[in-house]
């Protein structure tokens, strides 16, 4: 099951972060505009919109880590079977991970994800409106996040809540934000963290 170079993960941990860094952008700035624009033929609320883009990046994060611990349980089972020392251990492990991520069964997370945001009391939707639509946004972000648990330390969204003193240093505030309010309203973007500290700013409205 091990591949050939053990530890080969590790050793390419940098590029790796580098790529799946410019891919959350990427989804940010162009596959999240995409989704808020299909959700605008259902919902005209702006603001609704921008919390239920949001409620699904959490979300996908969420499934994502939990379906990733679960793999690497069962990846370490069989691997354990080699007796192998722990160190040499968690870099097969890893090794074995990163190389067959093919394996994450990302439809089932697009399906708890979806199950959490129908019952999700921050958002609403008219009855004939189905999360599925938000398919492509959510399967993008679970394989992201995913891969992110793979590096090493790995990357995680900030937690967020409304209400939260708004924080420059984690936050740029929307441009239809009240730019001397203290406070954040809702947000649209989560911020990216690396062993608790920010890399990449989330995006929030700030209004009295």
């Amino acid at each position: 099951l091990r591949p050939r170079s053990p530890g080969r993960a590790r050793h390419i941990n940098a590029c790796r972060r580098a790529c799946l860094v410019a891919r959350f952008g990427f989804i940010y700035a162009q596959e999240r505009f995409e989704a808020e624009t299909l959700l605008r033929t259902y919902i005209s609320d702006t603001e609704m919109v921008q919390r239920i883009i949001y409620t699904a990046a959490v979300e996908s994060f969420y499934a994502a880590k939990m379906a990733y611990w679960k793999f690497r349980v069962q990846v370490k089972e069989t691997l354990s079977l080699d007796r192998l020392g722990s160190d040499s251990l968690e870099d097969a492990v890893l090794d074995h991970i990163v190389c067959h991520k093919d394996s994450y069964d990302f439809h089932a997370s697009v399906k708890e994800v979806i199950c959490s945001m129908n019952i999700n009391p921050k958002i609403s939707f008219p009855p004939e409106f189905n999360f599925t639509v938000l398919s492509t946004l959510i399967q993008e972000l679970c394989c992201l996040a995913f891969s992110m648990q793979t590096l090493i330390p790995p990357l995680d969204i900030a937690f967020g809540i409304d209400g939260e003193l708004f924080n420059e240093n984690k936050y740029y505030r929307s441009s239809d934000s009240d730019f001397t309010a203290a406070f954040v309203a809702y947000h649209i973007w989560p911020a990216l963290v690396e062993d608790g500290v920010v890399i990449v700013k989330g995006e929030v409205v700030t209004r009295r």
